[in-house]
């Protein structure tokens, strides 16, 4: 059985994450306040009020994000965005299609 929609997003979320602390931070381990983002990400994905019908969080009606976690998120995914090609293209391709 395969994974529902939260939980790919969990998986993508957590990667970029640590892709964006490990290349672009040069951290070998999260630091504790990346760790912390993976966590609220995650707990506001379980919380999502639209469940395996959701859009990508920038196309949603409802910015479920504080303004700071908000920010943060959005360094980490403009940064890693366009490197999920490289590093990890999977994951990429199934984000991109909804798979």
């Amino acid at each position: 059985m395969g994974l529902n929609r939260i939980e790919r997003e969990k998986i993508v979320v957590a990667k970029m994450i640590a892709l964006y602390c490990r290349h672009k931070l040069g951290f070998k381990e999260m630091p504790k306040e990346y760790v912390a983002l993976v966590d609220y990400a995650h707990r506001q994905l379980d919380r999502c009020k639209f469940g395996d019908s959701k859009t990508v969080c920038e196309k949603c009606p409802i910015h479920c994000y504080k303004p700071d976690m908000r920010n943060k998120i959005r360094e980490v995914m403009r940064w890693t965005g366009p490197r999920m090609i490289i590093y990890a293209p999977f994951a990429l391709i199934r984000h991109i299609f909804n798979l």
